[in-house]
């Protein structure tokens, strides 16, 4: 008996906390540095002894298996070349290099068996395929850093818009700008890639990623619309060359079914669309949106693939295209009618699947929408079936499915257009995204660009900190606060994965050489190697006066790896010195992006420099008004 009960006591699973405490992290937690390094950064990191729940515990190996089973297969694709045989002459459907088995290494490569197989089973399955490159980065493995030389993406951007002008009409320019980004570093070279030839017929400037900003006070989208406009006046885009500017979220759909609407409403002046931004602006996910929207014609979803997402700069390596649908009379007036029937739901009586996908959605963004079709029944709902963290495409093989020693299976044969649903066809082309030069994601690796870009909604971190106090965003950006009179605020709005640390002045260049590159820092990764080649960082001083303690007077952009809004007493002046790393922008960005940004905090955490972190709800955006704004 007593053997029996012993057995079964330790049997028993431990009890976890219920809550587990907000706490120092990383090497501070550890008891590793001085007092002064001892604080509390905004990142929750649970209790050791709080177990996992047991879907997080079956989820993630299995997510792990299939990331490990696509670079095994990537990996082993390799060495599977053959220069003998030429390239297709085919376009991959997920980036546009043109697909061929002579060179691994090159755009657009598929190993040589299955490319040989493609060809056996006709132009309509070559014509559907991905290169090795777009498939591992859909299934999580590690891909080639591919980029597009800036002479080629010239010539390529060159040979579009020079294109003759089809059905007598200029092409409409739909410029993809990131909101995060301004002022927007590729904007000013827009009239450089005009051609004098072929006048376009103006420039639509989209305001993309506006889920990932909190509102910071009422009124806070109309404010980042005049940053936009601003941005185009200086850029020289004012009167009849810019048509109109939109904020929208490619991602969560929020701004995209208006969006739909003013592109329909610029079908008769003007021809063909192109896609233009800097790389990482978004282009792709709005393509693949647009795609799947009522701008496209109806059949075009089940021909053509979804162009290839990840966060790696330069995804796409040429020309992608879907044909756009004639907005007749009787097509805008039945998509009206859904709009306003889509408007006047509420989210009860949306469905059980609609309800989850929408909660999916404000997870992962403060501002979301609901995009529709409205020419094409769908299985369950009127609601476009995407997941956002699915945008990319995959080919018919899942690793998780599929022994890759396998034999792959048999294309199944594809629609095709007809001749007369495209001879007369307008298109809406994808085009490679422009490189932003001095940029810091240029320096890091596809791990660390992942966890630099801010994939879900900001959650801002506020810290007050005295003269002669630091703060480091990661290892990529640092601010020295030096003279001032009083205490003042800052608000890092940057990717929720990048950690924020506070030190004194006198330790902070200790604390930089001894963890650059580790866990504390977390990026870059990868110890004292990875050191050697990553530039140092470089100093800039910085000269602000506040203007009151409810409002911030600056942006500290630290290039892509985020910002930080400065908020100080009315006529304090502040000296600050603030370093990113050789090579890359830091830009004072006046008036701030988000001016009241400071008030979005918890309360003070005691005795550090910290506030409790506090996430604004999401809004759903009604879709009452989308057809005219």
């Amino acid at each position: 008996m007593l053997r029996l009960g012993l057995a079964l006591l330790f049997r028993l699973p431990r009890l976890a906390p219920l809550r587990a405490p907000l706490r120092p992290c990383g090497a501070a937690a550890a008891g590793h540095g001085t007092e002064q390094e001892r604080f509390v950064f905004l990142e929750y990191e649970p209790d050791p002894a709080e177990r996992a729940p047991r879907r997080e515990r079956e989820v993630k190996p299995r997510r792990e298996r299939r990331a490990r089973g696509a670079a095994a297969v990537a990996a082993a694709m390799t060495s599977l070349s053959d220069p003998s045989v030429p390239p297709s002459g085919v376009s991959c459907s997920g980036c546009g290099a043109e697909l061929q088995c002579g060179d691994s290494g090159a755009p657009g490569f598929v190993p040589a068996e299955r490319y040989r197989s493609l060809l056996c089973e006709g132009p309509a399955a070559l014509r559907g395929a991905v290169c090795r490159r777009c498939w591992a980065l859909a299934h999580g493995g590690g891909a080639p850093g591919l980029r597009l030389p800036p002479a080629e993406h010239r010539r390529v951007l060159s040979d579009a818009l020079r294109r003759p002008p089809r059905h007598g009409r200029g092409p409409l320019l739909l410029y993809v700008l990131d909101v995060t980004e301004l002022p927007d570093p590729v904007l000013p070279q827009l009239p450089a890639l005009l051609s004098p030839d072929v006048p376009a017929a103006g420039v639509l400037v989209v305001g993309n990623k506006v889920d990932l900003l909190p509102a910071d006070r009422r009124g806070h989208l109309g404010r980042l619309r005049q940053r936009v406009a601003a941005a185009c006046a200086r850029a020289g885009l004012r009167g009849a060359a810019l048509v109109d500017i939109r904020l929208v979220s490619a991602k969560t759909g929020y701004g995209l079914e208006g969006l739909v609407s003013r592109l329909q409403r610029s079908w008769k002046c003007a021809g063909d669309v192109y896609l233009l931004g800097a790389t990482n602006s978004g282009k792709s996910t709005l393509f693949n949106t647009l795609l799947r929207s009522d701008y496209c014609k109806s059949r075009a979803p089940d021909i053509i693939d979804r162009a290839t997402v990840s966060p790696w700069p330069g995804t796409t390596l040429n020309l992608l295209k879907f044909p756009i649908i004639n907005p007749t009379c009787d097509r805008i007036f039945r998509r009206q009618e859904r709009l306003k029937e889509e408007a006047a739901k509420t989210e009860d009586q949306l469905s059980s699947e609609e309800k989850k996908y929408l909660n999916q959605l404000k997870k992962q963004g403060y501002l979301v929408g609901r995009v529709g079709r409205t020419f094409k029944q769908q299985k369950s709902s009127a609601e476009i079936d995407f997941d956002p963290d699915k945008l990319s495409y995959s080919l018919d093989e899942d690793p998780r499915d599929e022994d890759p020693r396998e034999p792959p299976k048999r294309f199944e044969e594809r629609e095709e257009f007809t001749h007369n649903e495209v001879k007369d066809a307008r298109w809406c082309f994808d085009t490679p995204g422009i490189v932003k030069e001095d940029c810091v994601l240029n320096l890091l690796t596809e791990k660390e660009v992942k966890l630099v870009l801010p994939s879900h909604a900001i959650v801002p971190r506020t810290f007050i900190l005295k003269p002669g106090m630091v703060l480091f965003l990661a290892a990529l950006g640092r601010i020295d606060y030096l003279e001032g009179e009083k205490p003042a605020w800052f608000s890092v709005l940057a990717s929720n994965l990048l950690p924020v640390h506070v030190t004194t002045l006198g330790n902070a260049d200790t604390v930089y050489e001894k963890h650059a590159a580790q866990e504390f820092l977390k990026v870059p990764m990868g110890g004292e190697e990875r050191m050697k080649e990553f530039p140092p960082l470089v100093p800039q001083d910085i000269t602000l006066k506040g203007i009151g303690t409810t409002e911030a007077v600056a942006d500290i952009k630290l290039s892509s790896a985020g910002w930080v809004a400065v908020t100080a007493h009315a006529e304090e002046e502040l000296l600050l010195r603030a370093y990113t790393p050789k090579g890359t922008a830091l830009v004072v960005r006046e008036p701030p992006l988000l001016p009241y940004i400071s008030a979005i905090r918890g309360a003070r955490i005691p005795g550090t420099p910290a506030y409790r972190t506090k996430k604004p709800p999401s809004f759903v955006e009604n879709l009452r008004t989308t057809g005219s704004r």
